[in-house]
């Protein structure tokens, strides 16, 4: 079609895109969940760079598609996310082609070989998944979204375990423990990558609320170093989205597995948030996940709301010829 044009997003596009995102919702999974503020946060995180990582598809002035790259590596791998309207795969075809070129590009600004791009869509999308298949993408991943309905009466604040206490992350020093449990609890998880303190803080962006995310510590129980440390577990959840309570994170040492820990972090989510009138909450697992996540989650009443996975595809970094 010759009506399409493509450019950079910038910051005023939020609204447009928070519609073609929730159209995508409606189609892919029966329910607009996209909020204005999750597209606001995205554009504005401090590594965004819209002018160069940021395709807005626009077809009589209004989007038909959206791409959006990040680079959390700082080496060969590179992320991004595109949405398309069904009807617009010709829009899907060019936006390929633009963020493949700067997904080689950053890669080869990181100082890579090669880019190894990630690109995160519903399993059953509105894109035409022929088109990453003839580009030499395939699935390495699945990971499901889970939903569990909330009741106050249902849903009481758990008693805590013997031994263990919590805390919120108020305090800035708990907040660079929380950081340090993350870093150590997905370490070994699959597309986990390495964040400094900072760059966590701009991941999770201005919506935390420091009330809702804990950290839990087992009396006398050190963290194997001779420091004495009781930390064993972070849960980070996020009450900003309009459609569900988020549970982003739930993360135990593994020395303190096995323990009930996690369990009991998933039913304290659960009573907070029904407290806090919420009639849903929802996460992501790695359905791969060999803590046995999933299991946990659904033993509690979790259900699939929806399926994603994970599309990748390797491209060689040409290197710049000699002056």
């Amino acid at each position: 079609m010759d009506d399409l044009t493509i450019r950079p997003v910038v910051p005023g596009d939020a609204p447009a895109i928070c519609r073609l995102l929730n159209a995508v919702d409606m189609i892919e999974i029966g329910r607009a969940e996209t909020d204005l503020r999750s597209v606001e946060a995205d554009l504005s995180h401090p590594e965004a760079g819209l002018p160069d990582n940021s395709w807005l598809a626009l077809a009589g002035g209004e989007p038909v598609g959206y791409g959006l790259m990040w680079d959390d590596s700082g080496a060969e791998r590179i992320d991004m996310d595109q949405y398309i309207l069904p009807d617009r795969q010709d829009a899907a075809e060019r936006l390929f082609e633009l963020m493949e070129a700067q997904a080689v590009r950053r890669a080869a600004g990181n100082g890579a070989d090669r880019a190894v791009v990630h690109l995160h869509l519903n399993a059953h999308p509105t894109l035409d998944t022929a088109i990453p298949v003839r580009r030499g993408w395939r699935t390495v991943r699945r990971y499901h979204v889970l939903t569990r309905p909330l009741d106050p009466a249902a849903d009481p604040a758990p008693p805590l375990p013997p031994g263990l206490t919590l805390r919120d992350c108020r305090a800035e020093a708990d907040r660079v423990i929380a950081h340090e449990l993350i870093q150590d609890t997905f370490a070994r998880h699959f597309d986990h990558q390495p964040r400094t303190y900072r760059q966590w803080l701009d991941d999770l962006g201005e919506t935390i609320d420091w009330s809702l995310v804990w950290i839990a510590s087992l009396d006398g129980d050190g963290d194997g170093k001779g420091d004495g440390s009781g930390d064993v577990a972070v849960l980070v959840t996020s009450n900003h989205r309009e459609a569900q309570g988020w549970i982003n994170s739930l993360g135990v040492r593994e020395r303190a597995r096995g323990r009930g820990i996690a369990s009991y972090l998933l039913r304290h989510a659960f009573g907070v948030y029904a407290g806090l009138g919420r009639a849903e909450i929802g996460l992501g697992v790695d359905t791969g996940n060999e803590t046995g996540a999933l299991r946990l989650y659904e033993a509690h009443g979790m259900a699939q709301h929806f399926a994603a996975d994970t599309w990748e595809v390797t491209l060689p970094v040409t290197p710049a010829p000699a002056s």
